[in-house]
């Protein structure tokens, strides 16, 4: 393909991804020639203790958009295949391992490597062991400080050691990345150590699992200890402030003599990540600082309140560069921040004019990243599971038919995973499909690099994680998916969240009971309603003789059709005012899952049928705080995340990963609702409940129950297992899309259902009832809009059982196959228009185990449909 042809092919592609012009040439010549040059001018190093990798320019300078890089597509998958693919694929999980900084690189050698190393590290250990004997006999001073890092020092060498005995003036003790496992051995050998005030023992297997009373206990028993695994203990002092400062430390434990105030020449101050909960005067004072003039505090969890943060840090006349949380404990942006502390030059490295100026309420991004836990005993593809989300980017294919309904996610390779993010980025990176023969199934992936600042060699490579995402499109709520920002924001959030949901309409107004009842529009001459229907199940099954069928739909009394009967659609077909058509205005209140959630938090606030719901286009904060809520005082944190508006489980995901949580907002606009566990099950496998309701009004509210429903099942048994989580047939219920499907009657199902837990199912249906009548009184409380006289509708309503058999609300449904993009506002017309499927309900005949307990005929259903919402009667129906 020739450059000319390249440009017209892809114009629309380079445009999306913002390639600069002068850079197409060499994208074209690259492409064409398979050239891979990011070697040349980049390397990758290891940072944050080998958890991850950063890139560095190595050649000499590259101008701004001077050269544009291809990056290959190390790993490309749908969510649910991922796992499959890292088991399956020879060396795919090893490969990705390293990548996400997730795999020793020792861990597959052979297993005669693995003895050499093992004698090696017992002679090392052995030679250790001597010589800090012969350390502590020789030794004429004091030994304050001892490192004992990456010894492999196992817990009966520590004994060995004796460490009270030889070593009774210790400061400061770092057992860092040995293979201490018991509490009870660290406790009796530090135990004697009254002197002690740093302790570290991070990266060894009894570190990865203390608990925290086990941690408390610890630190506990050692009366003088300040920090603990580089963290403040609530003992904490001025010698720990001073041990962040340099000025204690290895060479010089404790304070020199003569020296009363050792901390009065220090002028730059770094405490972030330190645990600290309180700036008190015992640790940070301006009598013993006078000269301070850089103070960082990120990432700590400080309590003080806001009024008496300013007041310590005002007393620091000469503070003039601070690096704190934004949003934080000294309030929710920068522009707050500066006008507290008029003596500020810098916030975050911003200068206080630029703040001033352009009022900048939100600014911070430099945050502790998050980084990858494991442990070499968890089996690499969930290793590689749980920090892909630090590493994937998304996007989905499109052909001029349709937009695909699941996205891809992929891994760029290792030069292009090694990219970390900056809010002032030096590259930009962009996903490109290459054409080579111009159709999409001769589709090839990449990523493109390219500089948009001047770099030279040294300098790290970085790019905009959330290129083009402002605050307006929550940008500080979404880095958390790859940094820890600040707790209180969050939590902030989510109380605002509670006290929006704590006054909800109904407190304060009754649903309106208004309004003429509906009556038979059956026509007093006696002649038969004509109906227009382009559905298949309606054309079949509609047979009693008060109506018939017309191709024509301007001369149609009830118009039951799949279309949306917008503007267009009436000009066109001629429809008039008194025609009764299958769409009530508004109805996406409740048909599109975020407006269902929104309409009923209204009404109700948070009642017990509702899961904890959130709109993650703008709820993700408070969405967030209610995660860390549930994190720190342990409960269950399993969630489903939903699109708005695609049926039959199309991109859900159940996940208890927050990072996880985030980053699926990239795939569109989605809910994010608690997950229930655990559900009530039928045999071991999760059900839910298809209930079909008929609406004739909305004011007054005329809502009936057709007395049939139906119970649908997963094909495994249920389990939260972290390996489950992206099995459908585990954790989703609907079976008849390629699937096989296990079909239960419902009169064969309730009395196993009632035999299995002892229960009567007649008192489970009086909830059921109770539930569907408020979930339908709501749009009259939120959207009377919602009402129209000629409209007529049916609603598929699935509803699930906790254990407890309380039902809650999952979805209402008017469709089996709804438009992927729709807008968040509401229209004057229904923004989804179909009849929900009802094959099932026109096929079987069901004895009825709510009503009259006799059999509702298959072929009947539909007639009894039209009879309830046009004849009004009630056969195979109740009023709700």
């Amino acid at each position: 393909m020739d450059l000319q042809n390249f440009e017209l092919v892809h114009g629309i592609l380079l445009a999306s991804a913002g390639v600069p012009p002068n850079l197409v040439r060499q994208l074209h010549s690259k492409l064409t020639n398979d050239i891979y040059d990011g070697g040349n001018c980049f390397e990758i190093e290891p940072c944050e203790d080998g958890l991850q990798r950063r890139l560095v320019l190595t050649c000499d300078k590259l101008e701004k958009e001077s050269q544009v890089f291809l990056v290959d597509h190390a790993w490309s998958f749908r969510l649910t295949e991922a796992r499959k693919q890292l088991e399956d694929v020879a060396g795919l999980a090893e490969r990705m391992g390293r990548l996400m900084c997730v795999v020793d690189e020792t861990e597959d050698c052979d297993e005669s490597t693995e003895g050499t190393t093992e004698k090696e590290e017992k002679q090392k250990a052995e030679t250790l062991l001597v010589n800090i004997k012969k350390k502590a006999e020789e030794s004429k001073s004091k030994v304050q400080w001892l490192e004992l890092d990456d010894l492999n020092i196992d817990d009966e060498q520590l004994r060995e050691i004796d460490l009270s005995t030889n070593f009774p003036d210790l400061v400061g003790l770092s057992l860092w990345g040995n293979k201490l496992e018991s509490l009870d051995v660290l406790l009796e050998a530090v135990g004697g150590l009254s002197t002690l005030r740093a302790l570290w023992i991070n990266k060894t297997p009894l570190n990865s699992k203390l608990e925290t009373a086990a941690k408390d206990a610890l630190v506990s028993a050692l009366p003088e200890l300040e920090l603990y695994n580089s963290q403040f203990t609530k003992r904490c002092t001025q010698w720990a402030v001073g041990f962040c400062a340099g000025i204690y430390g290895p060479e010089n434990p404790v304070e020199s003599s003569g020296l009363s105030h050792p901390l009065e020449e220090l002028t730059d101050l770094d405490l972030s990540g330190r645990m600290l909960s309180k700036l008190s005067p015992e640790i940070i004072s301006p009598l013993e600082m006078p000269d301070l003039v850089s103070l960082n505090i990120k990432g700590n969890p400080l309590n003080d309140s806001s009024a008496s943060l300013v007041q310590t840090l005002a007393s620091f006349q000469s503070l003039h560069f601070l690096q704190v949380d934004i949003p934080g404990p000294l309030g929710s942006s920068a522009l707050k921040i500066v006008q507290s502390l008029p003596n500020l030059h810098k916030v975050n490295g911003v200068s206080v004019s630029v703040i001033l100026n352009k009022g900048m309420e939100v600014l911070d991004s430099d945050m502790k990243p998050r980084l990858p836990v494991w442990s070499p005993e968890e089996p690499i593809v969930d290793r590689v599971l749980r920090a892909m989300w630090l590493y994937v980017m998304t996007y989905r294919l499109a052909d001029e038919e349709k937009l695909d309904e699941t996205p891809i996610w992929y891994v760029m390779d290792e030069l292009g995973s090694a990219l970390r993010h900056s809010d002032a980025p030096n590259f930009k990176v962009a996903p490109f499909m290459y054409l080579p023969d111009g159709t999409v199934k001769s589709a090839i992936s990449y990523s493109l690099l390219w500089p948009v600042q001047d770099v030279v060699k040294g300098d790290e490579c970085t790019r905009d994680y959330l290129f083009g995402v402002g605050e307006d499109k929550q940008r500080s709520a979404r880095l958390t998916a790859w940094f820890h920002t600040p707790s209180t924001f969050f939590a902030e959030a989510y109380s605002a969240y509670q006290k929006r949901l704590a006054t909800p309409l109904s407190k304060v107004k009754a649903v309106s009971n208004e309004g003429p009842r509906t009556k038979s529009i059956l026509p007093r001459d006696g002649r038969p309603l004509a109906v227009y229907s382009d559905i298949p199940f309606v054309q079949e099954f509609l047979r009693r003789p008060e109506f018939v069928l017309t191709e024509k739909p301007n001369e149609a009394d009830i118009l039951w059709t799949s279309m949306q009967i917008d503007e267009e659609f009436i000009k066109a077909a001629g429809i008039s005012t008194h025609q009764f058509i299958n769409q009530f205005p508004f109805e996406s209140c409740l048909v599109m899952k975020h407006h269902l959630a929104d309409t009923m938090q209204q009404a109700y606030g948070s009642p017990p049928w509702l899961q904890p719901t959130y709109d993650m286009e703008r709820d993700l904060p408070a969405l967030i705080g209610d995660y860390l809520e549930r994190e720190r005082s342990e409960q269950n944190n399993l969630w489903i995340v939903k699109p708005w508006n695609m049926a039959r489980t199309i991109d859900t995901t159940v996940t208890s990963s927050l990072p996880q949580l985030i980053r699926l907002v990239e795939t569109g606009p989605k809910i994010c609702q608690k997950y229930i566990d655990p559900p009530a099950t039928f045999q071991g496998r999760k059900f839910d409940l298809r209930y079909i309701v008929v609406l004739r009004s909305v004011q007054p509210l005329e809502v009936f129950l057709c007395d049939v429903f139906w119970a649908r099942f997963s094909n495994n048994q249920y389990t939260t297992e972290e390996s489950s989580l992206s099995e459908y047939e585990t954790h989703f219920t609907v079976m008849n899309y390629g699937r096989q499907m296990n079909h239960i009657n419902t009169h064969d199902f309730v009395p196993e259902f009632e035999r299995e837990y002892n229960v009567q199912w007649k008192h489970i249906h009086e909830k059921v009832r109770a539930t569907l009548r408020q979930v339908f009184e709501a749009p009259g409380l939120v959207h009377p809009e919602m009402h129209s006289p000629t409209a007529r509708a049916m609603y598929g309503v699935d509803l699930m059982l906790d254990a407890n058999f309380e039902p809650k609300l999952l979805e209402v449904n008017n469709s089996p196959f709804e438009p992927l993009q729709s807008s968040s506002s509401f229209t004057p017309v229904a923004e989804v228009t179909y009849c929900p499927d009802c094959a099932r309900a026109c096929k079987y005949d069901v004895k009825k185990v709510v009503g009259d307990g006799g059999l509702m005929l298959g072929k009947e259903f539909v007639n009894s449909v039209f009879g309830c919402l046009f004849l009004n009667e009630d056969s195979n129906m109740q009023q709700l």
